[in-house]
């Protein structure tokens, strides 16, 4: 069973060598990502503060302006105009705002949910004019109707605000503080004016005041400590200007009054001191909130910048780690690849091909056969590999070459005395064929018989020895012999000729070359045939023609042979055996092997009809002579 394959080599590599590659892809698209998302994240931020948080400042602005139109209106039921102007253009920019947020498809949901809120509060806005423009309205609860909805607007603010840059979080949230701060000081104007036109300073105004004038400083102070030195100056300014300081007076009057019947006389101011502050902080507001958006897009632009450049060389590497891995699983494959081909041209083509020219009696030198493996590797393993191949190709190949030439030592000696029986039986057999006419005495000449059938086969075992060393026999003719005689010649060579049977041939003559091969591998088959079969059983040899030349069958009637093993005797036969010493008992198989391919001689065993075998020899056309002539060599 032959082994199961694995993986090839390749794949291996490809898996070894994909787990750091993919580590380290997967390291570097995490630390560009990573990067990269604080710079889009910024990009986005600057996105939502254009589409959303300048619309939600603008409609602050005009909610916290209606606020106060809606005060001085229902304080001193004057103004109508102004208030209708002011309500028309908080209408536009809420309508502007809803209409922008309908338009954004990648808000998070902390940012929905803000929004929803905040438009809802806005839908509270026609109850709440209603109220303005009802007789006797609470001012300090429409005050706190317009609040909802700002605070509403600075928390969908808040969730907008994702800044991952330290420094500019911290600006942006002092700014948001800031805008805060800015709605504190809108509440406390709109105080003012409930104040001045009532003349006093009820306890619930009172506390409100004082809540939002110290939400203001606090905001103030917090968020003048975050901003940097160019945003912060100008506050500083304000806050060290005289204004500023008359504003807090102001806000101090108001948090320490009481419930008390009049004003003082520095209360008239009190408006116009607000107002100058509010215009002041306003302009502020816009100088730094147009500072701050030119600081995000560069800043955003720089880090991406940062990224390209960090991110392209770290993918400038994670490629060059690609094809480098790449090249060198290449490599190495194409060496092992070489590797396998050498080998495999060394063992099947190679060591065959000297295998089969030191059967066919070829004597190549050790030099030309031991040519080493030419393999291109530049990976030291590689080369101790086919090194080592080369070490096993030159263990095999000698050791061929010591067989080789021990088979031709040995087959040298068979020749050798194989010539020597051979010329001894030659001369013992003109001996005994002048006895066997010299004798008269009957008894005596049917002793010389048997004496001279008995040297002819020693004479064909002796033959046999040669034709197993691939040497010619010393025997020949010149002329074409008939068919019948080779075949009777044949019967002779064999001990127990009287049970074979050689029915009338065909007039057909055999070449003269091929008679005396041919004579000996029938008398190998008809030996075969008797001493395998019972004794008083009868061998038959026909004779046939065929469109191809001639068939000879040699039948006899023993116990016959397996399946298997007459397949594998067949097998045998079709092809030039190499003699194997150890089926030495199989010798004439060998024989008629040898012979038969010697002269393309094609012998085939199948059953015979009586129970034993029957095997049958295919001459060829061209061994067969035009016409028969008489023996003579």
């Amino acid at each position: 069973m032959p082994p199961t394959r694995g993986r090839p080599i390749a794949i291996k590599l490809l898996i070894l060598l994909l787990v750091p590659l993919t580590s380290l892809v997967g390291l570097w698209a995490f630390a560009a990502g990573l990067t990269a998302g604080d710079g889009i994240q910024m990009l986005e931020t600057d996105k939502l503060t254009t589409n959303l948080a300048q619309p939600a400042s603008e409609l602050t602005t005009h909610l916290q302006n209606e606020r106060l139109s809606s005060i001085q209106f229902t304080s001193a039921k004057r103004n109508p105009e102004t208030l209708f102007l002011q309500r028309t253009l908080t209408d536009k920019a809420a309508k502007g705002l809803r209409e922008t947020a309908a338009r954004q498809d990648d808000l998070t949901p902390a940012m929905n949910a803000q929004l929803s809120v905040l438009f809802s509060q806005l839908d509270r806005l026609p109850q709440i004019r209603e109220d303005v423009d009802a007789p006797n309205p609470s001012q300090l609860d429409l005050i706190n109707g317009y609040n909802q909805i700002i605070d509403a607007s600075f928390r969908m603010y808040d969730a907008l605000v994702l800044v991952p840059d330290l420094a500019l979080y911290r600006n942006v949230r002092a700014l948001a503080m800031l805008a805060e701060a800015k709605e504190m000081l809108s509440r406390e104007r709109a105080m003012i004016a409930v104040v001045l036109s009532r003349g006093r300073v009820v306890s619930a105004e009172r506390e409100a005041f004082a809540e939002w004038a110290a939400t203001r400083r606090l905001l103030y102070s917090q968020a003048l400590s975050q901003l940097d030195g160019d945003l912060r100056a100008p506050y500083q300014e304000l806050i060290s200007s005289s204004l500023y300081q008359q504003f807090l007076e102001t806000e101090d009057l108001m948090r320490g009054q009481t419930i008390v019947d009049g004003l003082p006389p520095q209360a008239a101011t009190w408006p116009i001191t607000a107002n100058n502050v509010w215009k002041a902080v306003e302009g502020h507001q816009r100088t730094a909130t147009a500072a701050y958006a030119q600081r995000v897009a560069p800043t955003a632009t720089g880090i991406l910048m940062k990224i390209a450049v960090a991110g392209g060389v770290g993918l400038v590497a994670v490629l060059a780690s690609i094809l480098l891995s790449l090249r060198f699983r290449r490599r190495l494959v194409r060496e092992l690849a070489g590797l396998r081909d050498a080998a495999t041209h060394l063992a099947q083509v190679r060591l065959p091909a000297l295998v089969e020219q030191l059967r066919g009696g070829g004597k190549p030198s050790a030099e030309a056969a031991i040519e080493p493996l030419e393999i291109k590797a530049e990976t030291s393993e590689v080369a101790d590999i086919a090194q080592a191949f080369n070490d096993v190709q030159a263990t095999a190949v000698n050791a061929a070459l010591s067989q080789a030439a021990l088979r031709h030592g040995v087959n040298q000696v068979f020749v050798n005395l194989a010539r020597r029986n051979q010329s001894l039986l030659h001369r013992q057999l003109m001996q005994l064929d002048g006895m066997e006419r010299g004798t008269e005495d009957p008894v005596m000449l049917e002793d010389l018989f048997k004496l001279d059938h008995l040297t002819t086969r020693m004479r064909r075992h002796a033959e046999s020895l040669i034709i197993l060393s691939d040497q010619q026999p010393g025997r020949g003719w010149r002329n074409p012999v008939p068919i019948v005689d080779v075949l009777r010649a044949a019967v002779a060579e064999v001990e127990e000729y009287q049970r074979v049977e050689v029915l009338q041939p065909p007039p057909i003559s055999l070449v003269g070359t091929a008679v005396t091969d041919v004579a000996h591998l029938m008398a190998e088959l008809v030996e075969n045939a008797t001493l395998f079969s019972p004794p008083r059983t009868r061998v038959d040899l026909r004779t046939s023609t065929t469109p191809h030349g001639v068939t000879v069958e040699v039948e006899d009637r023993g116990l016959g042979l397996p399946r298997d093993e007459l397949d594998q005797l067949n097998a045998r036969l079709a092809e030039k055996p190499e003699f194997d010493l150890a089926q030495s008992d199989r010798l004439g198989l060998f024989v008629v092997g040898r012979l038969a391919a010697r002269h393309g001689i094609k012998v085939t065993l199948a059953p015979s009809p009586y129970g034993g075998l029957t095997a049958r020899v295919m001459l060829p056309e061209s061994l067969l002579a035009d016409q028969p002539v008489l023996a003579g060599r």
